[in-house]
């Protein structure tokens, strides 16, 4: 292949009816937050991942922002959450006034260590926030237990985790609410995007009502609580529909390279993340650790001066300026800074694919 030629961390892939749909959006039109691609949108969600209800929203941080909200998550309330995670996670606690309390991460699957949570649970705990780090889900089952029996809300963070399974059942229908994200590195992309799922349909009524601005259904004009404006526009709802189209395929193209990537490179060292059992991991990203901080830094000047781009991992919650605090979340601050992400969109060939991987080996064999 041409040595030349880039090689990004992610794409996304356009290949279906998404001009189709963007253009009748446009001749109709319907492109704001009204038209027949926002319900159909949410319509086709919920029968992809198998049930519940759903409300399209702007992106996937406003997507916690209201699902919190609809719970009642607000001033004085703790959300349990793991340190390892993207900031929007944390952050969306933080707007409704309530204190995130962190926990360390499994060193294996990289998702909120379960032996942790019940020593952080305190009186003013209100939820569990699971985050289904780079595709892994995490044990949702234990996690339930744990909320039942506290009398706690468990909120799926699936941002990255459309098409992951755990006991045949998809993310998002296990939490009393979980929220996707459709930016335009995720598994399916609207460019900006988020849905909030619940199978509780009161609270998908609540969100409905908070992301357009608290009207008052039966009144024009009259607000009765401080709402949000966090709806989907009809444009971005096109996409989605049309993304859902070929999701299936994508899906299972993003797992063949994961997989590839570690039946190649499972005699070097580089520990890529596990999945717990009876789980699917969809591989939003193909991630791994090195050995040391120092290893993972030269691997990836070596892969970007052939071409090929990388990411690191998040750094910890609790390291940012915001959230700094004296705690020691050992697994965590290991994953972030020995973490790397390799290119695994779904587009990505066979030739690039195997070009990535011996660039990978020689970096290791020098």
């Amino acid at each position: 292949m041409n040595k030349d030629v880039f090689i990004p961390v992610y794409k996304p892939s356009f290949s279906g009816n998404e001009k189709k749909y963007l253009l009748d959006c446009i001749e109709s039109g319907w492109i704001s937050s009204k038209g027949k691609y926002v319900q159909l949108f949410e319509k086709e969600f919920c029968k992809f991942i198998g049930g519940g209800y759903s409300s399209a929203v702007a992106n996937g941080t406003v997507a916690l922002h209201t699902a919190l909200s609809a719970i009642g998550i607000g001033e004085g309330d703790e959300v349990i959450v793991p340190t390892f995670t993207y900031i929007a996670s944390v952050n969306s606690i933080s707007y409704c006034g309530a204190k995130p309390v962190f926990v360390d991460s499994d060193i294996e699957n990289w998702n909120i260590d379960i032996s942790r949570i019940k020593a952080k649970i305190t009186s003013k705990t209100k939820a569990i926030m699971a985050v289904h780090l780079y595709g892994s889900v995490c044990d949702l089952i234990n996690l339930r237990k744990i909320c039942d029996q506290f009398s706690l809300f468990l909120i799926e963070d699936a941002a990255e985790a459309f098409g992951s399974k755990i006991n045949n059942t998809y993310a998002g229908l296990i939490g009393d609410i979980a929220t996707f994200s459709f930016f335009g590195n995720k598994t399916i992309t609207t460019g900006e995007g988020g849905m909030v799922v619940s199978k509780d349909s009161n609270l998908i009524e609540k969100v409905n009502y908070l992301k357009s601005q608290a009207v008052d259904p039966k009144k024009e004009y009259w607000h009765p609580d401080i709402g949000f404006n966090y709806r989907m526009t009809n444009l971005q709802a096109a996409v989605g529909v049309a993304q859902l189209e070929n999701c299936k395929l994508v899906i299972k193209r993003k797992i063949e390279i994961a997989n590839f990537y570690i039946k190649e490179l499972k005699k070097y060292p580089l520990q890529f993340q596990k999945s717990i059992p009876n789980s699917v991991h969809s591989y939003w990203m193909v991630s791994s650790m090195c050995s040391s901080e120092i290893q993972r830094d030269s691997l990836r000047l070596f892969l970007k001066n052939r071409n090929i781009d990388t990411r690191p991992h998040f750094f910890p919650a609790h390291l940012m300026p915001p959230y700094k605090n004296d705690d020691f979340h050992e697994n965590a601050e290991q994953i972030s800074k020995r973490g790397i992400t390799f290119p695994s969109y779904p587009s990505l060939s066979t030739e690039e694919l195997n070009f990535i991987i011996e660039t990978i080996k020689k970096f290791f064999e020098i």
